[in-house]
Parts: C-alpha cells; sequence; structure tokens
C-alpha cells in the first residue's frame, strides 16, 4: 500500500522539488516580456494621417504588434513594416486577432509606393516625446530599434530584440494567441 501512495506522490514531489528548490533559469519566451500593469496605453496625441481622429485604443479587443519610426521609413523601417505582414501572414486562422500599427514620429510625408506596398498597416502620426516617455527600451538602443506587442486590454506586455528573428517571434505570438482568449 505504501508502496503505491509513494508511487503516486513522486511526481507531484518532483514537481515541487524542482520548482522551488532547482529554479529553472531559462525562459520560455524570445521577447522580453513587460509588465502591462505598467505600461496601459496612454493619451499619446495620435492621429490619423490625414489628420483626423485615431488612437491605439480603437484597437482595444485586438492583439498589436507595434513599430515606431520616422516618416522616410529607411531600409530597417521597411524590414520591420515586412517582418509585421508576414509574422501576422504566418498565424493562419488567427491572424484576424492581429492588426499591425506604424507610429509614425514626425510631419515627413510617406512615400505613397510604401504604403500601398503594406496596405493593411494602419499608420499613425505620433507625438515622439510622449511615446519616447512610454516605450521601455534597452539600454543603448531607441523605441525604433523595437517592435512592440501590445495585449487586447490595451497593456504594452512584450518587446522584441533589435533585428530580431522572425521564427522566434511567430513561436511567442502563437503561445500568446493560443493562451488568450481574448483578442
Amino acid at each position: 500500500m505504501l508502496a503505491v501512495v509513494a508511487v503516486c506522490a513522486a511526481p507531484m514531489i518532483a514537481s515541487y522539488f524542482t520548482y522551488y528548490v532547482i529554479k529553472p533559469e531559462s525562459r520560455n519566451n524570445y521577447g522580453a516580456l513587460i509588465d502591462p500593469r505598467q505600461y496601459p496605453i496612454p493619451d499619446l496625441g495620435t492621429s490619423a494621417l490625414d489628420g483626423g481622429q485615431a488612437g491605439l485604443g480603437d484597437y482595444k479587443g485586438k492583439w498589436i504588434m507595434l513599430q515606431v519610426d520616422g516618416g522616410d521609413c529607411a531600409a530597417a523601417c521597411r524590414n520591420k513594416l515586412f517582418t509585421m505582414r508576414q509574422l501576422r501572414l504566418m498565424q493562419g486562422k488567427e491572424m484576424e486577432r492581429v492588426e499591425r500599427v506604424w507610429l509614425v514620429t514626425d510631419k515627413a510625408p510617406l512615400d505613397t509606393t510604401l504604403m500601398r506596398e503594406y496596405d493593411g498597416t494602419d499608420m499613425l502620426r505620433v507625438d515622439a516625446a510622449k511615446l519616447k516617455a512610454w516605450l521601455p527600451v534597452e539600454q543603448g538602443t531607441s523605441v525604433e530599434d523595437h517592435i512592440f506587442l501590445i495585449d487586447p486590454l490595451g497593456n504594452l506586455m512584450m518587446r522584441f530584440p533589435k533585428e530580431p528573428d522572425p521564427g522566434k517571434m511567430k513561436k511567442d505570438i502563437s503561445k500568446l494567441l493560443r493562451a488568450s482568449a481574448i483578442g
């Protein structure tokens, strides 16, 4: 009888021992997790490209992949736009749960061919000072270097590194969509 109890209790004892004594050091995610309670979407002074009312709050209920860049959109900016488009497509039937947003930090006009090429990416103008005060970045990088992820409740929750690996990003986003019942 004691042998049966020991066999049944062994997995539970091993799991507690592993969790509380050995403490796993590795993490399972590629992007840097950000405490969402500290970074809800503030009023950033955003507007649509035509000057109309628009903001990140309009996307509540959807996951948002967010990139920040100037209107000239150099090669790194175009690469992030391409990566975001492909990541959304890679989600398959879940892709409707993900929106792509480009926050333009200046008043420079956008190239119409670029706008057509990345149709479906929402482009908003934003007050750069307010934006930089909101988005956390790693030491030695700027907000323009990262792609950020905002949850369906409107909280910033993940930051991907500079020049990210799209395969690893896809795994993170897929896990979040699978685990989340909202958005």
